[in-house]
């Protein structure tokens, strides 16, 4: 069973940056699709952006060029950069494995982290 760990949250300031990882061990995510989710306060959760095994992204429309995921094999970890951050993307981010190689991954087949809070001030 892959077990997903999320660090690199924070708090920041309008304009800022951020890296956030996903650390999965287990098993090898070579053969998994990833993701990241994130879910404000009072909000229903949402896609940030999914990456198949092969590498190929799919970003939801709000991240306007802003996000940018990256999956390292050789380490097994799943980072997600966030550029000109803004308090809207204030969150809880969660990283999840999907089932298979492609995306979008199964809504009820995912795995889970336990998130990462990021905050951001203007």
């Amino acid at each position: 069973q892959v077990q997903l760990v999320e660090s690199g949250g924070g708090s920041v300031r309008a304009g800022g940056s951020l890296r956030l990882s996903c650390t999965v061990s287990g098993d090898s995510m070579t053969q998994y699709a990833m993701a990241w989710f994130r879910q404000a306060a009072g909000k229903e959760r949402e896609e940030v952006v999914c990456i198949s095994a092969g590498g190929t992204p799919i970003y939801s429309d709000f991240t306007k060029g802003r996000f940018t995921i990256r999956r390292s094999h050789s380490e097994n970890i799943v980072y997600l950069s966030i550029d000109s951050l803004e308090p809207e993307d204030t969150a809880m981010y969660y990283c999840s494995a999907g089932s298979g190689r492609t995306c979008p991954t199964s809504p009820n087949q995912r795995v889970w982290g336990q998130g990462t809070q990021v905050t951001v001030s203007s």
